[in-house]
């Protein structure tokens, strides 16, 4: 059944009738001309030996209306960056791919760090700004849209979707993010649902009327990786380098943006990617780390809004977030039963458990350090201190693809 309902306080932009495909392409050649489309696709040399992302490919030959992809290549030796640039030269729009693990590309990276200018680690997050940087440094795009290589239900729709919003001058909207069901046989998408919606209603529950938790809360699957928005915003926006890139996406964009500037969109009836493992005993990595990087993320921008959050007060969310957890997990239940699908609720469970682990570690390294989560610095401050970085890394960037 069609969903025309406008939850919170960011439009959402719903998928209320099939077929529209055509006409959406047709418009999107049209306004491209006058708003030129960059899309960015973050990948791991990986994910090149895998179906989903020979699938992708295949799908985006078939588009006319983006004007250069930018393909910002991670855990790469040199035989690896050859065989990507094979990979990825079937593709008839102008392509290029920042070998981030080149020696051209790190030169830059080492330049930073003496200007007293950090990237932080190597990861998603520092792949994605760079290739920010070169859509600024290379002047001809007017829109930037993301997503991710490793989405098993990917196609033409999709990509149209996530660009409409943006590229048609009269909507007039500046940032888009996508959202999408996540069911099989089960539900997924343990992450938002067990823990990032749960979190941010627990806060509201502590904290009473905040309109950057109620901004979050408007968003359907806040940990989608995929958005579009203005160019300009890529010059503006600090964006974290770690797990807690798609909630620091949204923060930069509540700062930036006018909320009625600001949409999400239904992509896909059902979107399937790879699963991450939950990892309870490891806080290095899995699920687990996301938590934490989530948490420390979403206290920072709390705190930088003004709202003080105390030791005891972190130590009251944990358990509030549990109960609020558990309840998520019961009101699922009953979504999974009236629909046959399988659901074990033990295993919600031991997730809700993991997570709440990883809220008592953020807590703990906020409140040891407020100011120590990883953010990248905007554009406009390496262009400040480094006037003619952007020069030196389209140049790069183009030395190596030559």
């Amino acid at each position: 059944m069609s969903d025309f309902f406008q939850p919170g306080v960011v439009t959402t932009l719903h998928r209320l009738k099939k077929g529209n495909l055509e006409r959406m392409e047709m418009e999107l050649e049209f306004y491209s001309r006058y708003n030129p489309i960059a899309l960015v696709l973050p990948s791991l040399y990986s994910e090149l030996k895998e179906k989903a992302l020979k699938a992708i490919v295949s799908e985006i030959k078939r588009v006319k209306y983006i004007n250069q992809i930018i393909v910002t290549l991670g855990r790469a030796n040199e035989k690896e960056f050859e065989h990507a640039k094979e990979f990825f030269s079937v593709l008839p729009q102008e392509t290029i791919i920042i070998w981030n693990d080149g020696d051209r590309v790190r030169s830059l990276y080492e330049v930073l760090n003496k200007n007293d200018i950090s990237a932080g680690e190597d990861g998603k997050g520092r792949s994605v700004w760079m290739a920010f940087g070169y859509v600024l440094a290379s002047e001809k795009s007017e829109a930037i849209v993301l997503h991710d290589c490793d989405i098993l239900s990917y196609d033409r729709e999709f990509l149209a979707r996530l660009c409409y919003p943006v590229v048609n001058p009269n909507l007039g909207y500046e940032f888009c993010k996508g959202y999408y069901s996540r069911v099989t046989n089960k539900m997924h998408g343990r992450v938002t649902r067990l823990f990032v919606t749960p979190l941010i209603r627990s806060l509201e529950r502590l904290l009473g009327y905040i309109p950057f938790l109620v901004y979050l809360d408007s968003f359907r699957y806040p940990l989608a990786g995929e958005f579009s928005m203005i160019t300009d915003l890529a010059r503006i926006n600090r964006i974290p380098w770690d797990w807690g890139l798609e909630v620091g996406v949204l923060s930069e964009i509540f700062r930036n943006c006018s909320l009625r500037r600001i949409c999400q969109v239904d992509l896909t009836d059902n979107y399937e990617h790879k699963h991450q493992e939950l990892s309870p005993e490891d806080p290095n990595q899995g699920l687990l780390k996301m938590s934490i990087d989530i948490a420390k993320n979403l206290f920072r921008n709390l705190a930088s809004e003004g709202i003080d959050l105390s030791e005891s007060l972190l130590k009251t969310l944990k358990a509030t977030y549990l109960r609020t957890a558990q309840e998520a997990i019961t009101k699922y239940h009953d979504d999974a039963a009236i629909n046959g699908l399988d659901f074990d609720r033990h295993e919600e469970g031991i997730v809700v458990d993991t997570f709440s682990k990883g809220i008592e570690l953020a807590s703990k390294a906020f409140v040891e350090d407020p100011l120590s989560i990883p953010l990248i610095p905007n554009w406009s401050r390496v262009t400040s201190a480094i006037p003619d970085f952007l020069e030196r890394l389209k140049n790069a960037v183009n030395d190596d693809n030559t």
